[in-house]
């Protein structure tokens, strides 16, 4: 059985990553692509890295917004609108983080974090689901982050942040579900892309993060997409309002 028969075909349907120039946004962004779909891949400050993940994908085109702007969310979706229609799949994955003591947070960081991975998300599902329901058909997924279970001590905003997020896909999953539209949450662990490497270049720290991962080692990005998948296609319908964590087991007691 192909990946088409299990309901994972997206012809026809039109996805907006964000933050998809890199990292585990780029790895869903081709993924959603393999199944059909045409994408908008987002970036903030590099374009030249956005069309290199456009030009791997049929139907696509590049976005820019900074989600620290007010008028961002708008921005963004009225690029996808003029350039490939109407969204039927939106993959929240842009976020901030900074690593810092809690003592040390200053108020311009905590706002910073507040507003990219939760206000923005909020508004931009405020824009794109009324689409969804009218059609009967919507798929919204919002990258979340190990720590909504185990929290950094030097990343406490950033952790809460995610928190928020996925108790947000659990109160619309109720409100969206009588009109064809799942929203949920994929929470990785630590994956290794360009935002863990500096901290993950400490061989002591490594090895300390490392000891708290079951399976011993670190996720690739490609790793997150089968699920995104499925969460993202009809081969999840039936599935909403849930938490799904690809961690290797670092969540566990």
């Amino acid at each position: 059985m192909n990946l088409s028969d299990m309901g994972y075909d997206l012809t026809g349907k039109t996805a907006l990553v964000t933050g998809s120039s890199r990292g585990i946004g780029k790895a869903i962004a081709l993924g959603l692509a393999q199944c059909g779909a045409s994408v908008a891949v987002h970036y903030v400050g590099h374009s030249d890295e956005a069309q290199a993940v456009a030009d791997q994908i049929p139907n696509s085109c590049i976005v820019q917004g900074d989600l620290l702007d007010d008028d961002a969310p708008r921005k963004i979706l009225t690029q996808v609108r003029e350039q490939l229609g109407e969204i039927d799949i939106l993959v929240l994955n842009a976020s901030m983080q900074f690593r810092q003591a809690w003592d040390e947070v200053t108020r311009e960081k905590f706002d910073q974090q507040v507003i990219a991975n939760f206000r923005s998300e909020f508004e931009m599902i405020q824009l794109a689901a009324p689409q969804m329901i009218q059609n009967k058909w919507g798929r919204i997924l919002t990258i979340g982050s190990v720590q909504q279970h185990r929290p950094h001590s030097a990343m406490i905003p950033y952790a809460a942040t995610k928190s928020a997020q996925e108790t947000m896909v659990r109160a619309l999953a109720k409100e969206f579900a009588p009109h064809g539209v799942t929203i949920n949450n994929l929470a990785p662990g630590v994956i290794l892309t360009d935002r863990n490497t500096e901290a993950l270049s400490n061989e002591d720290y490594r090895q300390k993060v490392m000891d708290m991962i079951p399976m011993s080692r670190g996720g690739e990005a490609r790793e997150c997409v089968p699920a995104a998948l499925l969460l993202c296609s009809n081969a999840g319908s039936y599935i909403t309002g849930i938490d799904l964590i690809v961690d290797g087991g670092m969540r566990l007691p």
